[in-house]
């Protein structure tokens, strides 16, 4: 598996030698100061570009990153779904390769890094050619803390667990277990779930 300082080498290398890349950035856990790193943190990387269409016409540029077990283009996706999709200003490449790593590649324009960036506090910059990057505070996963619930908030929670928990007891008595599993997974755990994580991550709740 290639380290840590091969991978910033290879994704830096890469950019420096572009001349249409004009910036790098990262987001993600890497840009976390307080994530332990371990093997399995994805690089999330944006480049600023000057243009997105030359990289679209050319299928096998994202090779030079290594061999891909699999990857994914969610903009190709969304379009082949029938859904709108900006190809001129951004595109994102998700590449996972055998040795372990990933990379989660997105590529912007001048005029998309101007309304994005330093939008997501995890926010570090690695490789700015042209000083267009504006200056931002250091990287802090603030934006990610959880925060004390509103009564409106809580109340909502409390009122749709309860409302949908019968489903389960309907579902049972009519042994339709795949609609039972689903309405638990997606509606009744999910409440359940925010609820402990309010209050296993906030002080003690005063309505």
């Amino acid at each position: 598996m290639r380290n840590e300082k091969e991978m910033f080498d290879l994704i830096l290398g890469v950019a420096t030698r572009d001349n249409r890349v004009r910036a790098v950035y990262m987001n993600g856990s890497r840009a976390n100061p307080n994530v332990k790193k371990d093997i399995f943190q994805d690089y999330d990387i944006v480049y600023v570009v000057t243009e997105i269409a030359s990289f679209l016409s050319d299928d096998g540029w994202i090779s030079v990153f290594g061999e891909p077990i699999i990857f994914q283009e969610p903009d190709k996706l969304d379009k082949m779904q029938g859904r709108a999709v900006d190809f001129k200003n951004s595109y994102t490449y998700l590449m996972q390769f055998t040795d372990g790593n990933r990379i989660d590649l997105h590529i912007q324009t001048m005029e998309v890094l101007i309304k994005e960036y330093g939008t997501d506090k995890l926010t570090v910059p690695l490789l700015d050619k042209d000083n267009c990057l504006p200056q931002i505070p250091a990287s802090s996963d603030e934006d990610y803390w959880v925060k004390k619930p509103s009564y409106g908030q809580y109340f909502s929670r409390c009122n749709n667990f309860w409302w949908v928990a019968p489903y389960c007891a309907k579902g049972l008595w009519r042994e339709e277990i795949l609609f039972t599993i689903e309405v638990m997974n997606s509606y009744v755990r999910q409440e359940l779930l925010t609820m402990l994580y309010w209050y296993c991550r906030t002080s003690k709740f005063s309505f």
